[in-house]
């Protein structure tokens, strides 16, 4: 153990004497804006007298897939701004060949393959966190905030607020023009440079071109080589600081499972959320009551795993800002994940009140305190839950967080009467961005006061245009009880005894990948690379846990198709009587396996009006064998209609007595957008694992900014005789005040 972490140590000290800067793009590239001198008219006409007297910004360059050269498609993008907004105009040069994947909002997938306009903003200056707002040629819109994970920068679409677009087209342009209110960002009022950067979509040549000149093996968004908005004075603290955004429901619930309920619930409920700005740079977000009907439903998985799941956060309340939460860990092991405040066995439990206070202190002290109260029902108890995190920038770019967690019970119970966690993390982050290491050291505290409740260990990667590595090492105690995060490999189950027993492991996972890029535009491949990952569990004590060695080559075509090769050669010492095909079957018993996998996948062209994709996987699988098939076709009448299926198929044959199963499960998914306020999601899901079907039905009309009407109809059966499990109708108002 002592040479396996001398040698992890060394290769990020070697890494570290080898970084380059490529340059401050905050230096190089400045943009200064100017109060407005005339009405800004959102209208899409960029009007006489309107736009003339501002400044245009200097030419976009190529940043995916070649990072080298201008734009073939060039954008000509203009500021200024008055005591409420800050206005865009973006003028899109084209052949007038553009593809609007789909008119509704906040859709991340449609937004990326569709023609598109973003604008990325860090009024704080720090590059540690900011905010997106996107327009496509067909007046979809998506805004979302900036975090940062390692040294890339992520976006989450699940951050909204209030703004506006107006997007017109012509013969070889499309214009877009916004209104970004201040008091939507948060920002210094005595802050007069702030971090920009603007990024086009241009599908019809698969590529995305930015204004500032950076490596191609960052994102589009990347908070690092963002250019410089200079403020010919700083903007005035933002007015009308306090929103209230109250909702109403009517609701009409029935479980049919439940023998004494003999006909629909019928319910009106009340509540809303509050949005306080205490400075322009802290916001406080106050809910009552609040209500979830109108989340996007779960997408169902097959699961034929030894450990459990963890289905993504839905809920709005939750997603906002929760990088300042979410942000610690590593992939294995997340010490906080919203999921467990309000849901217990998959079940809702009703929240009564929430707060949450995130935002900047000073520009380089970011913190957030959260605070939700769950209500006592006949199976849980009531439940308080409280989250504090910082962040604080070091050196260039470097953070050192922390974070606690507290969830106590309210009222009596026979469980854990409470259970808590904390930790400390320093994340390194090279001044160029190539290399990342973050080191962490994590507890949790229960009643019974238990020995081994560490998880420490390191997570880093380095990133050239090329070469690209990366390292894990995670020592998890026997008793790192992570109620408030994801932990799924620490609880093993008997399949026998029937009993649950706690094991801690030490993982170590080093990976690496090399691209190779094809500069002649006459050829099919844009790029392709080799990458190998391992990841290798052991036991407490050291001894052999499993492991798992895996190959990929992957294939980038300049249609935007993609094709995937990979090999798999697993090794598992199991030390627990498992079932991996239900109660009806022997389990596996204890014992090692190895067993070898291939896997085939291909996506196809997504600019194609049918779009499809495939995964088709054979190997062993323990002591019998495992077939596995998807696919994944979708029909575009854009930018109005999308209507897809999937098809995932797995056919596991074990040896004699442990059994063999087909598992199946379908999806339907038929969006419309009937413009780009009102559209209509269905989804129907059959997933014989689950022994469930469902059809989930969503209307939702945006008749003002951030105010919407929601319909949403949810129904379950079982998938042997379609007997009927549940059913909810329900309608939602919301209005932003």
């Amino acid at each position: 153990m002592k040479i396996v972490l001398s040698s992890c140590f060394l290769l990020i000290s070697l890494i570290g004497f080898t970084q380059n800067g490529e340059g401050d793009t905050r230096s190089l590239f400045k943009y200064t804006i100017q109060k407005t001198v005339a009405p800004i008219q959102l209208d899409g006409i960029a009007g006489e007298n309107e736009w003339e007297a501002y400044d245009t910004t200097s030419s976009f360059y190529n940043h995916w897939p070649t990072d080298t050269g201008y734009a073939e498609n060039q954008t000509e993008v203009k500021l200024t701004y008055d005591n409420q907004n800050l206005y865009v105009m973006a003028k899109c040069y084209d052949k007038g060949k553009r593809i609007v994947q789909s008119l509704m909002r906040d859709n991340r997938q449609d937004y990326w393959d569709s023609d598109n306009f973003s604008i990325v903003l860090d009024p704080v200056n720090n590059k540690q966190s900011g905010f997106l707002f996107g327009v496509t040629a067909g007046g979809s819109e998506i805004e979302g905030d900036l975090t940062i994970q390692g040294s890339q920068t992520d976006f989450s679409e699940n951050w909204d607020n209030k703004w506006t677009s107006k997007i017109a087209q012509y013969d070889d342009y499309w214009i877009v023009e916004m209104a970004i209110p201040f008091k939507t960002l948060r920002y210094n009022p005595n802050q007069s440079n702030w971090g920009i950067n603007f990024i086009r979509g241009d599908k019809q040549n698969n590529a995305y071109t930015t204004w500032t000149l950076y490596p191609l093996n960052f994102s589009t968004a990347s908070m690092n080589f963002m250019g410089t908005l200079l403020w010919d004075r700083s903007p005035e603290k933002a007015k009308g600081a306090f929103i209230f955004n109250p909702y109403v429901t009517s609701s009409s619930i029935r479980d049919f499972e439940d023998s004494e309920q003999l006909e629909a619930d019928f319910n009106n409920d009340i509540g809303g959320e509050v949005k306080i700005a205490l400075t322009s740079n802290l916001n406080l977000d106050l809910t009552l009551f609040p209500d979830f009907s109108n989340a996007d439903v779960d997408q169902q998985v097959t699961n034929i795993t030894r450990f459990s799941i963890f289905l993504p956060e839905q809920r709005n309340f939750f997603l906002e800002n929760s990088d300042i939460f979410s942000s610690f860990g590593s992939y294995d092991v997340r010490p906080f994940f919203s999921r467990r405040i309000g849901i217990n066995n998959g079940e809702p439990t009703p929240i009564d009140f929430g707060g949450r206070l995130t935002g900047n202190v000073t520009p380089s002290l970011r913190i957030g305190v959260m605070n939700v109260q769950t209500r006592k029902t006949d199976d849980f108890a009531a439940q308080n839950y409280s989250v504090g995190a910082f962040q604080q920038k070091v050196l260039k770019r470097s953070v050192i967080k922390g974070i606690f967690m507290n969830r106590q019970a309210t009222s009596t119970t026979q469980d854990l009467e409470y259970s808590r966690n904390a930790g400390l993390e320093f994340s390194y982050i090279s001044e160029s961005g190539k290399l990342n290491t973050t080191f962490l050291y994590h507890t949790s505290l229960t009643p019974e006061n238990y020995k081994d409740t560490h998880f420490y260990g390191f997570v880093g990667s380095f990133t050239s245009k090329r070469f690209r590595s990366g390292w894990v090492f995670n020592v998890i105690g026997d008793n790192y009880i992570t109620e408030l995060g994801v932990n799924p490999r620490l609880e093993n189950y008997n399949a026998i005894t029937e009993e649950t027993t706690r094991m801690g492991y030490t993982l170590i996972n080093p990976w690496v990948r090399y691209l190779t890029f094809i500069d002649d535009e006459s050829k099919k491949l844009n790029s392709h690379g080799l990458r190998t990952w391992h990841n290798m569990y052991l036991n407490p004590d050291g001894s052999f846990n499993e492991s798992q060695n895996n190959f990929g080559w992957d294939f980038y075509y300049r249609n935007t198709a993609r094709l995937t090769l990979l090999s798999r050669y697993r090794k598992v010492n199991l030390m627990f009587p498992t079932g991996l095909l239900g109660d009806d079957y022997t389990p596996i018993p204890v014992g090692d396996y190895s067993f070898p996998w291939a896997e085939l996948r291909y996506d196809s062209d997504v600019r194609k009006t049918f779009v499809w994709n495939t995964r088709l996987a054979y190997g062993e699988f323990f002591n019998g064998t495992r077939m596995g098939a998807m696919v994944q076709g979708s029909f575009r009448l854009r930018p109005w209609g999308s209507f897809g299926i999937t098809y995932d198929f797995n056919d596991i044959r074990l040896a004699d007595g442990f059994g063999e199963d087909q598992l199946h499960l379908v999806r339907f998914n038929g969006d419309i957008s009937f413009s780009n306020k009102l559209f209509l999601r269905n989804v129907l899901q059959y997933n014989t694992q689950g022994d469930n079907l469902s059809a989930f039905s969503r209307l939702q009309w945006r008749y003002s900014p951030m105010s919407d009407i929601f319909l949403i109809f949810n129904e379950n059966h079982d998938t042997t005789g379609l007997g009927i499990k549940n059913r909810s109708i329900v309608l939602k108002v919301t209005y932003w005040l």
